[in-house]
């Protein structure tokens, strides 16, 4: 079963060698999505909260592309830059995040100026 490289001119461009998704059989992997606009290459929102949310729609384009849907995610991570957007971030993923919910870790990183919450997912397609 060959590995293939998923890419979208709906999500921001790669930064590096590395592919927006990858999918093997049924598994697909998203790598991390920023608050870039696909079309500008600028972050979109100064808050943690719009951050998440064009986070969201650069995550939802990669799995569209991917032929896969929120249905599908059994695992998110969430990198935030500051243990202080918890409860923003929170009140943003709850409205946007669909049932079933998938499993989920967040952890706090250092992200590049200005980026305030990094996610990746995974997920089985059927």
């Amino acid at each position: 079963m060959a590995k293939v490289a998923i890419t979208t001119e709906n999500a921001p461009k790669a930064a590096a060698n590395y592919s927006p998704a990858v999918r093997k059989g049924n598994i697909l992997q998203l790598a991390g999505q920023v608050a870039f606009d696909p079309k500008t290459g600028e972050v979109v929102g100064d808050s943690v909260g719009e951050q998440t949310r064009q986070v969201f729609r650069n995550l939802e384009a990669v799995l569209t592309e991917a032929g896969a849907g929120w249905e599908d995610v059994v695992m998110v991570r969430a990198y935030l830059t500051d243990t202080g957007h918890f409860a923003e971030f929170n009140e943003v993923y709850n409205q946007l995040i669909p049932e079933p919910y998938p499993a989920r870790t967040t952890v706090y990183v250092g992200l590049p100026k200005g980026l305030l919450v990094e996610i990746d997912l995974l997920a089985v397609v059927d």
